[in-house]
């Protein structure tokens, strides 16, 4: 494998697991309301 797949693989790992990350936490923000 090339550097360039290499990083082009974590690229693609990071923004998939940083999208699920954030669905979650807007997930979990709507659930929780917060009472302020």
């Amino acid at each position: 494998m090339t550097t360039g797949a290499i990083i082009m693989m974590t690229l693609a790992l990071c923004i998939t697991w940083g999208g699920a990350a954030l669905c979650i936490a807007i997930a979990m923000k709507k659930k929780k309301k917060p009472k302020s």
